[in-house]
């Protein structure tokens, strides 16, 4: 706490929050409530000793997954690849790579785990082929790249990487996709590849680490927080009193949150990787969580998309569910923002917009999720509104209260997604 007093607001009190002493009241029933249960929650995190369950502890087999790898490992990988391939091509046999499928019917639901994972399944992609030849290339032009930069002991972004040879990549798309098929079929995480993406998280409140070296405050990164650096291997000696994690979907509403120091008022720290989360992010939720021991928040809008994000945090994507043991959080609780919450908050009415076609089709296409069917409660849930970017009355606006999000959508039951209200 920094012992400063906020000003008056002329609708409320001294306590941050503003509104009408009803909808206080509420707010503060809310908010003790929660801290009561992340309190119990930390407690409980902390006294279990037991290891996090793996696929080999379950006996599932037929599943391809990629490991850290160290520098030495990903050059004998390559060359040992490469090698593969210059014997196929001396036997007369041809030039090909043996790439595991990334289709979206090549992935299952791991509900013991809550995680999807990549069957074990590969495609042959063949240099003589009319349909493969470009990929191929482009395949081995990326592990030609991948393989100097490991070597020099640096990294690069994926921007980087693509703008080495334009002529031959054409779209970044393009080199993007390739560079997972390489991650793959090499059995190493994308990071360990040394290939990263430009920042884009950013995390704020209490919590400190040391960035190369260097230590860094998250209490003192103004509204704008710090950039979640891309190189997380990087990040030592992490240091917090924070009792959860908030994990944002917007950036707007992650700095209405940073400008009222709500840290500093719930010990907590901020996250967001506005919007989509990207691969640093979703390491870096990780490594807060693993080392800290500390549950995790999840604010989101209230809509499919929301809980679509939310479900990339905690169960990994369709495209890196080759890395899904590492890229996801476990156990994130959705504080909201629910249906429930927008009567029960007051939210105005110039603050909602109905749901749109594409809203309601990536709704029907989450139903059809296994990750989604396991967790019934999320069913039940009915989305009918969602929160616009910015509101006329941003003293009542929802994300100033958070975390208060706390909806009765029966979202608390079901085994192995325990997304429930708090």
């Amino acid at each position: 706490m920094d012992g400063r007093k906020r000003p008056r607001d002329d609708k409320g009190g001294s306590d941050g929050i503003a509104g009408p002493r009803g909808e206080r009241d509420t707010v503060a029933v809310d908010a003790g409530s929660v801290l009561r249960k992340v309190r119990a929650m930390v407690a409980s995190m902390r006294s279990d000793t037991s290891a996090q369950k793996t696929l080999a502890d379950l006996g599932v087999v037929g599943v391809h997954e990629v490991a850290e790898l160290t520098i030495n490992d990903v050059l004998d990988r390559i060359e040992e690849l490469l090698c593969g391939v210059a014997s196929t091509v001396l036997a007369g046999e041809g030039f090909s790579y043996a790439v595991p499928s990334r289709a979206a019917g090549n992935q299952e639901y791991i509900p013991e785990l809550d995680r999807i994972v990549l069957r074990a399944k590969a495609g042959i992609r063949q240099f003589a082929s009319v349909a493969s030849v470009r990929k191929a290339t482009i395949m081995t032009r990326v592990l030609q790249l991948i393989y100097d930069v490991v070597r020099k002991g640096i990294h690069v972004t994926k921007r980087d990487l693509f703008y080495t040879d334009v002529k031959l990549f054409v779209k970044q798309g393009e080199t993007d996709d390739i560079l997972d098929d390489v991650a793959a079929t090499l059995g190493s995480t994308r990071t360990s590849l040394h290939v990263v993406a430009s920042d884009k998280g950013i995390v704020v409140g209490r919590v400190q680490f040391r960035d190369d070296g260097d230590l860094i405050d998250c209490t003192r990164m103004g509204v704008g927080g710090k950039a979640i650096p891309p190189f997380i291997d990087k990040i030592t000696d992490i240091a917090s009193d924070a009792e959860f994690i908030l994990l944002v979907e917007k950036e707007a509403a992650f700095m209405r949150i940073a400008e009222d120091r709500f840290y500093n008022k719930y010990r907590c720290i901020v996250i967001t990787a506005k919007g989509q989360p990207d691969v640093a992010t979703r390491l870096f939720l990780k490594k807060l969580k693993t080392q800290l021991k500390i549950p995790v928040l999840g604010l989101v809008d209230s809509d499919p998309f929301g809980l679509k994000i939310l479900s990339v945090y905690m169960s990994g994507s369709k495209n890196m569910s080759y890395d899904s043991a590492h890229l996801t959080t476990p156990d994130i609780k959705w504080l909201g923002v629910r249906p429930s919450d927008l009567n029960r908050y007051k939210i105005p009415e110039q603050c909602r917009l109905p749901m749109e076609p594409g809203d309601i089709k990536t709704g029907q296409e989450m139903l059809k999720e296994d990750f989604i069917k396991a967790n019934p409660a999320w069913v039940k849930v009915r989305v009918c509104f969602r929160l616009s970017r910015y509101t006329r009355h941003p003293n009542t606006f929802f994300f100033s209260h958070t975390p208060v999000g706390i909806g009765n959508d029966g979202c608390n039951q079901g085994k192995g997604r325990d997304t429930g209200s708090l």
